[in-house]
């Protein structure tokens, strides 16, 4: 049972109403960054904490530009894309010390995209048996960390990451 990762919990998210408009398009277009959990921008991309996380850290990459599938970015939007991704594999090692990560793109909504009208890229960090029994029996997910906690966590990491490069 400890080798799937269930989620429950985001049920919520995904029965519930959504916004006409694009949250991947309307967040990034604002300055607050700390409100929309944005911790990073990039030339092309960005990274935004998933407010529906399967587990501390979960993260997600997200272009900049509106188009849902890989097919639809030109060389240098995949290539910043990836970079970014190393970039958040070093972020969440560094802070959380996780055993492993998942990345993963859902493309369409027939192959579990919450949103499948922008893509995005999520990051889950994973530790050996981090399934326990309020997931796999009560169906409820104990995330022990704030998100102002975690955001700072990871902001400090990011913006360390920007300047040593």
């Amino acid at each position: 049972m400890s080798d799937i990762l269930y989620s429950p919990w985001r049920l919520q998210y995904v029965l519930s109403q959504k916004d006409k408009q694009c949250i991947f398009c309307v967040k990034p277009s604002t300055e607050d960054d700390q409100k929309h959990l944005i911790l990073h921008r990039d030339a092309h991309c960005f990274v935004i904490m998933n407010t529906f996380p399967y587990n501390n850290g979960h993260l997600m990459v997200v272009p900049y530009r509106h188009v849902n599938s890989l097919t639809q970015l030109n060389d240098e939007e995949i290539a910043n894309l990836f970079c970014t991704l190393r970039l958040c594999e070093e972020v969440i090692r560094e802070t959380y010390g996780c055993d492993g990560l998942n990345m993963g793109i859902n493309v369409g909504k027939a192959a579990g995209a919450g949103i499948d009208d922008h893509l995005h890229v999520h990051i889950v960090p994973r530790w050996n048996g981090d399934v326990n029994f309020m997931s796999a029996i009560g169906g409820t997910r104990t995330i022990p960390e704030s998100f102002e906690h975690a955001y700072q966590q990871l902001k400090e990491q990011f913006d360390t990451h920007k300047t040593s490069k």
